[in-house]
């Protein structure tokens, strides 16, 4: 099992000790660090001036929002980043919802697994540079020639020589449609929530996409790099209470009301109780109430918190599942070379 470090994004304020996190997690034989995005700090930038003082982890974005940016500008993003960290980026992207996408971008949020689709591919050949990027798609048309065009859009390649044409994307997806999409045209999954009592039916949805013409990967080599919580504690009690105030939030507060992907991926895996109270409590401002609605169940579902055997089975269980990586967040470098010492030393589960 391989280990990453998820510094997200941010708060009112930077983290503080962020460089010191990422120092211990490069030295305990951490994998990747990943930084991410909402609406407020962007994914690209703390990871490039973080990055700058690593040589060895990968460095990914779970997730850039699509919506953020063109294709090409992402893209430019990546090419920048691959060459600067000497090849050791990964483009993590995702649709993000609603709320999001058109509250905060402004651009409309239908047909999320056309325009991934469409995204992924003007990504993938500005990276080759074989020819001009052209695309005759509806959603991110190149050259331009809608309302507003002057007409004198020219196809381009980009200048800089990409470092990797088969830089790794990663996709977030979370429902059927999306995760079989994900397998076609991707180098790996992001789930955010990954339930191992569902790994039969994600296998399920994975293998539809692996089937499909033309799809890029095989199982064998496809990445599935899931958020987990890992607490090594004693005191079981106080550490998963302390993970019920953030899946009240994405269950109740992180989707419109009516379209949450994440209050449905719970729900799919047997929580469906559960997410409708959660939901109608959040909603009706009873922040404290839904977070008390959190089943114990649920985050030892999604989260592994207990003592260090606890920790090495549950490990144990998601890379029985599939996973390859977990991504874990950490409060301090302790912590983070606590655990990997944990996973990497010899009564760990895999190094």
């Amino acid at each position: 099992m391989q280990l990453g470090l998820q510094l997200g994004y941010w708060g009112a304020a930077p983290p503080s000790n962020a460089p010191e996190l990422i120092a211990a997690a490069e030295d305990a034989g951490f994998d990747a660090v990943f930084t991410a995005e909402a609406w407020g700090s962007d994914a690209f930038t703390p990871l490039a001036w973080w990055g700058a003082a690593t040589s060895r982890v990968r460095l990914g974005t779970s997730v850039v929002q699509l919506s953020a940016r063109t294709p090409a500008a992402c893209a430019m993003h990546a090419l920048t980043l691959d060459h600067l960290s000497g090849g050791r980026f990964m483009l993590g992207l995702g649709v993000s919802g609603p709320q999001v996408v058109e509250g905060w971008y402004g651009q409309p949020f239908a047909k999320p697994l056309a325009r991934t689709r469409e995204y992924v591919r003007i990504v993938r050949d500005v990276l080759a540079r074989e020819a001009p990027v052209t695309n005759d798609g509806p959603h991110y048309p190149l050259p331009y020639t809608g309302p507003g065009a002057l007409g004198l859009g020219k196809p381009l390649r980009p200048i800089t020589h990409p470092l990797r044409a088969d830089l790794p994307i990663l996709l977030g997806a979370e429902g059927p449609k999306n995760v079989a999409l994900t397998a076609e045209i991707a180098d790996g999954w992001l789930p955010i929530f990954y339930s191992p009592r569902l790994a039969a039916v994600y296998d399920e949805w994975l293998a539809e996409g692996f089937a499909r013409p033309g799809a890029r990967r095989k199982r064998e080599d496809f990445e599935i790099v899931s958020t987990c919580q890992v607490i090594v504690t004693e005191d079981r009690r106080s550490a998963i209470d302390a993970q019920k105030p953030t899946l009240a939030h994405y269950i109740g507060g992180m989707g419109a009301p009516g379209m949450n992907f994440h209050a449905d991926l719970i729900a799919r895996a047997g929580f469906e109780d559960a997410v409708a109270e959660i939901t109608a409590l959040f909603q009706a401002g009873k922040r404290a109430e839904a977070v008390a609605a959190v089943p114990d169940e649920l985050v030892d579902e999604l989260s592994i918190v207990g003592d260090a055997d606890h920790v090495r089975e549950g490990i144990a269980r998601r890379e029985a599942a599939g996973v390859t990586m977990l991504l874990v967040g950490g409060r301090t470098p302790a912590e983070v070379r606590a655990l990997g010492a944990l996973v990497h030393s010899d009564a760990g589960v895999a190094g």
